[in-house]
């Protein structure tokens, strides 16, 4: 993986069909992760769903993704990022096509567990190809363009979802995004460039498995992965989970009006992506926009669980949220510059483990906690439990950007980092 690591990028027309197809495979993951925030409703009135077992729906997908990184990882550097990718978009498309034929709540979940492993490789596997394919220099420029554009499958779980979803119903929708899955698989099977040599060939088994322990204690690992556990996690719970459910319980939305509310964040979260991936080269660090953003992001989640916000409010709210949040590219950029070449595929599929095992984790909980809380006639849930949900994402964010301060900072600007 060395000399991959130092390989020169493929002419300009080659690169640029190699981040379509790379960003187009992790627009299916996008979807399908932030996709239940939408129908959360219609899925609770068909199927008779309470909030648990609406968060254990939504976050089934996170679990099995996380569970699958370590695994993942091995098989990136061992066996490469595409032929691990296209292994994985089997699953993909089952969990997928299963979810739309789903009769029950436990079928629902083990379809989305199903989708999630197969989403395991979608983002880490196209990190692992920039980095050997690209100076480090651009790999947050890279990771910005992966995360930016591949929002546009976050953007599809919003208004286009609600508006299919009234034309057609949520299964003929999803069963469609199992045929879209299929031909972004082709795709990817024909433009991305076959795999090299991998370490396969430099390590045994036994080798691989103590890299594992090896990327675990790199230096400053787990002040930065406690913001990866905290930071996705808070978009993911608001704009794929509760947000709209709050829109729709607290201020009447119907399913077109909080898609669109929805949409701003999204849209608003892609944007903000593209902006600050790039922000660490002008700053000449990670920490200082990676402590911007974030703090920004708690006091939007404490104004929101402090103060009551009316509809007209929400859309500018959910905006503005997008855009601070939407510093993870920076963040996975300073997990990945930890690494040494041989450890990359472990170490970033380690640091994902905390995003996407974040998000599990916060929306379980948060499900949990709207119940406690209870529901009002109709069973609709109460202003106080939204906002319990919101002050819990704030202090969780705040916790790890304490802990995130003393992480090194070895940036490229800089020299002051010894491996």
């Amino acid at each position: 993986m060395t000399s991959l690591s130092r390989a020169a990028p493929a002419r300009t027309e080659t690169a640029l069909l190699l981040i379509v197809a790379l960003v187009a495979i992790y627009a299916v993951s996008q979807f399908l992760r932030n996709s239940v925030g939408v129908i959360a409703h219609d899925l609770a009135r068909e199927l008779g769903l309470s909030a648990t077992q609406i968060g254990l729906l939504s976050s089934s997908f996170f679990l099995s993704f996380a569970a699958a990184q370590i695994p993942v990882g091995i098989a990136i550097d061992r066996y490469g990022p595409k032929r691990t990718m296209l292994a994985t978009s089997v699953l993909a498309i089952a969990g997928t096509a299963l979810f739309a034929v789903a009769p029950s709540a436990p079928a629902l979940i083990a379809s989305r567990a199903l989708m999630g492993l197969g989403c395991s490789t979608f983002f880490m596997a196209p990190l692992v190809i920039y980095a050997r394919r690209f100076p480090p220099e651009r790999f947050a420029s890279l990771t910005s363009l992966q995360m930016g554009f591949a929002n546009i499958g976050t953007l599809s779980a919003t208004a286009p979802l609600a508006a299919s979803a009234a034309a057609f119903g949520w299964r003929s929708s999803f069963l469609g995004v199992a045929l879209l899955t299929v031909a972004v698989a082709l795709a990817v099977a024909w433009i991305v460039p076959k795999d090299a040599g991998t370490d396969r060939e430099r390590e045994s088994w036994s080798q691989t498995f103590r890299g594992v322990g090896a990327a675990l204690k790199v230096r400053s690992f787990w002040p930065v992965f406690f913001v990866h556990l905290t930071a996705y996690s808070s978009f993911a719970t608001m704009v794929g989970l509760w947000g709209g459910p709050w829109l729709t319980d607290v201020h009447g939305a119907d399913l077109t009006t909080r898609g669109n509310i929805l949409l701003v964040g999204a849209a608003a979260q892609m944007a903000g992506l593209l902006l600050w991936g790039a922000m660490d080269r002008y700053w000449g660090s990670y920490k200082r926009p990676v402590l911007l953003g974030g703090g920004a992001s708690v006091l939007l989640l404490a104004v929101l669980a402090l103060f009551p916000l009316d509809r007209a409010a929400a859309p500018v709210w959910f905006g503005l949220f997008g855009l601070s949040i939407a510093f993870t590219p920076i963040l996975t950029a300073h997990g990945k510059s930890l690494f040494p070449p041989q450890l990359t595929g472990r170490g970033i599929t380690l640091m994902n483990i905390g995003s996407i095992g974040g998000a599990f984790l916060s929306q379980s909980v948060t499900g949990l906690l709207m119940d406690a809380v209870g529901a009002g006639e109709g069973g609709i849930y109460l202003p106080e439990g939204y906002r319990a949900v919101f002050a819990a994402l704030a202090g969780w964010l705040l916790l790890s950007l304490l802990i995130y301060r003393g992480a090194i900072d070895p940036h490229p600007s800089t020299h002051a980092y010894k491996a």
